[in-house]
């Protein structure tokens, strides 16, 4: 587990469309600890941390090694969530909590319709949240005691998702204090 004395880290993930931003955004302001609300694909952007754009999927390919170099500092100091559609890239000392965001897959579809997504990438996205392949990546790359699967149909979902993730982070922070003085 990070030994950071700032604030957790967080990993919020899931398939796109299941409401990463919403959440981490909310998280942020709800927090109990400062938490700085990086979201991966915009920072990437915004950094020129890409190797090419895709036209055909209308995305960017991240350059990874470039993005975790500019992530690190930030990372090690703690305090921050990362959004992002995949998390098997970031190293598995730099979480302490791994959230993947869960939708059914009819919504998913109605959700990235609305994004104006073009329908191969709206099929593949769905296809991916049947299988669960982020879900997947997650144990796959995380201790299973970090990694929690939650559900994020509406807005019930978001603020039930939020108070609990709060709830956790009280929970680490009184273990930190409690190692603290002893």
């Amino acid at each position: 587990m990070p030994s950071t004395t700032k604030g957790p880290v967080i990993i919020i993930t899931g398939t796109p469309g299941t409401g990463k931003t919403t959440h981490a955004q909310l998280l942020a302001v709800e927090s109990p600890v400062p938490l700085q609300h990086i979201n991966v694909g915009e920072w990437a952007k915004e950094k020129g941390l890409y190797e090419s754009y895709d036209e055909e999927w209308q995305s960017h390919t991240v350059d990874e090694d470039r993005l975790l170099d500019e992530l690190e500092p930030i990372v090690s100091a703690g305090g921050v969530i990362l959004d992002w559609h995949t998390c098997e890239i970031f190293p598995e000392r730099w979480a302490d909590l791994v959230v993947v965001l869960r939708c059914d897959h009819t919504k998913l579809w109605e959700r990235l319709e609305k994004r104006g997504y073009p329908l191969k990438k709206i099929q593949e996205n769905n296809e991916a949240e049947i299988m669960e392949v982020i879900l997947d990546e997650a144990r796959s790359s995380y201790a299973k005691e970090i990694v929690v699967e939650l559900q994020s149909e509406g807005t019930e979902d978001l603020e039930a998702n939020v108070a609990r993730i709060v709830q956790w982070i009280e929970a680490w922070k009184k273990d930190r204090e409690t190692e603290a003085g002893s």
